[in-house]
């Protein structure tokens, strides 16, 4: 990730800025400080194909903690910083790190994580300081003190070191995704790098606006690639949508990676707002991780032009779909045509669907990986002659070959004997102007065994009343069947998405089935 050319060719270049306190940190300063942290990784004992965690929120010492790993021949997690104490402990337990990275305002709960993970040897806390020295414990240590030791030169046996991420867990426990590593030297990643540098567009001397956590896997990549190719990255410590498009026109960003709930919350802007900003510089924006509503990235290419890119794909890397503006125009709704592995639609019986009918989504699987420590699951997610793998996604592909997602296989609501999948009524909800956010599931119905509920975060000022209610399911109504539609709508103040744009629905879904025998939840 970090460790090539770029350093000796562009030492006075801006790697990354820092959104809103404006710090920048050249590429020859990048380079001193992950050989640093590299050195301080070998001096705590972890040896090539070990491993270590991260859990901090966006700051300016998180690129050089993946790029240590990355040339240290080290598997890396990064962990969602939203997480509890609980959570953090699993991941870092079932990890196998020897070594965690956090932050001073993550401190408070890596602590308390840290109780229950005794292979953790030391951890190493950004802007620890005082705090950390007045600790009666001698495994935490302030990150910059503690790096400061070490030679800012390369180590003597440096060799490509990798992320192993934790699926989001949106349906259960996250599952650490492992891939083969082989002994090759930082400079050459490995081939699904290549593949997402065509994918994303990457170029030389791009400069990225990355508005998302650097804790999930896209951004991560893209950020990586950006620096591969001698890119600047602006990094958002959080989205703000107004934010973001004044950071576009300030820095002349080139490249982007969004969620479509940023689409969204930039289109509710007034619109003298919206157009305050010039986005001219602006050519490949690119999008995943959810499905989007076609009435809302319709209205994005409307504002911003063909310049609106989508991929399919899981962090597994079974397999990737995309197509461009003018793909997507020609095939509203479709998230690409197969662009790495071989998909196959199937049915329960594993037998294939005809086009345009809804299947669970396998691939042949494009990159090798394995969920670590997790035989059963890894077990689960294969077909039985192991040639295949799936993460329970459904959809459809189109007469001319251009998959459609449905939803999530685990969400689907079983209404009277009817299948239903719920994506196409949070899709369309989300399009309403009061609708803020939007969860639709399946609750239990006595007669029915499942029946349609919505749960809605209103725009701010709007009364979450029955009256508002009754309104958004005759929305609903009047453009989807009824069996599809909400009986009920409950509201709330916020959802559970996760800052990846993926809508946490377990713990939501979970309130309404207490009390009622076998819970969906899976």
């Amino acid at each position: 990730m970090y460790a090539g050319n770029r350093f000796d060719r562009h030492p006075d270049r801006a790697a990354f800025v820092m959104a809103s306190s404006g710090e920048t940190v050249s590429y020859a300063e990048l380079e001193r400080r992950t050989n640093r942290l590299a050195h301080l990784l070998r001096a705590a004992g972890l040896k090539r194909l070990d491993h270590y965690a991260i859990f901090m929120e966006n700051n300016s010492r998180y690129l050089e903690c993946n790029g240590a790993g990355e040339r240290s021949g080290l598997y890396y997690t990064c962990i969602n910083s939203y997480l509890t104490a609980g959570e953090l402990a699993y991941i870092v337990d079932n990890s196998e790190s020897q070594l965690l990275v956090t932050s001073i305002s993550k401190l408070p709960v890596a602590r308390e994580a840290l109780a229950s993970c005794p292979r953790v040897r030391r951890c190493l806390v950004v802007d620890g300081g005082d705090t950390v020295r007045a600790l009666d414990d001698p495994r935490f240590v302030d990150f910059t003190e503690a790096a400061a030791k070490y030679p800012d030169t390369p180590i003597a046996d440096e060799c490509l070191g990798t992320p192993m991420l934790y699926s989001s867990g949106t349906t259960g426990r996250p599952k650490g995704i492992l891939r083969p590593l082989p002994e090759n030297p930082p400079s050459e990643p490995l081939p699904l790098f290549h593949f997402l540098n065509t994918l994303w567009q990457c170029e030389e001397g791009m400069r990225y606006l990355s508005p998302a956590p650097l804790y999930h896997s896209a951004p991560q990549a893209n950020v990586a690639l950006a620096i591969r190719n001698g890119g600047t990255v602006v990094i958002m410590e959080h989205f703000d949508p107004e934010q973001y498009l004044q950071l576009v026109q300030q820095h002349r960003i080139t490249h982007t990676q969004l969620v479509p709930t940023m689409f969204s919350r930039m289109l509710k802007l007034p619109e003298g707002v919206r157009r305050r900003y010039d986005l001219s510089s602006l050519k490949i924006a690119v999008h995943a991780a959810a499905p989007c509503p076609v009435p809302v990235k319709a209205q994005m290419i409307d504002w911003w032009g063909p310049i609106i890119h989508e991929y399919y794909g899981a962090t597994e890397g079974l397999g990737f779909t995309a197509c461009n503006t003018a793909e997507w125009l020609a095939h509203r709704g479709t998230v690409g045509k197969v662009m790495l592995g071989d998909l196959h639609v199937l049915d329960e019986q594993m037998q294939p669907v005809p086009k345009g009918q809804s299947g669970e989504l396998w691939f042949k699987t494009a990159t090798p990986f394995v969920y670590f420590n997790d035989p059963e699951r890894t077990q689960a997610s294969r077909s039985v002659d192991g040639t295949m793998s799936t993460v329970g996604d459904v959809g459809y592909l189109d007469d001319d070959g251009f998959l459609h997602l449905t939803d999530r296989s685990t969400f689907m609501i079983i209404s009277g004997g009817v299948n239903i999948y719920p994506q196409e009524c949070e899709n369309l909800l989300i399009t309403h102007p009061q609708v803020l956010d939007a969860a639709v599931f399946g609750v239990p119905n006595e007669d029915l065994g499942e029946e349609v509920k919505a749960v809605v975060q209103p725009v701010a000022g709007v009364a979450g009343d029955d009256a508002f209610a009754q309104s958004l399911i005759a929305f609903c109504r009047e453009q989807l069947a009824p069996m599809k539609c909400p009986r009920t709508v409950d509201f709330t103040d916020a959802l559970p998405r996760l800052p990846t744009g993926k809508l946490y629905k377990k713990p939501l879904r979970d309130t309404y089935w207490q009390g009622h025998g076998k819970s969906r939840i899976v």
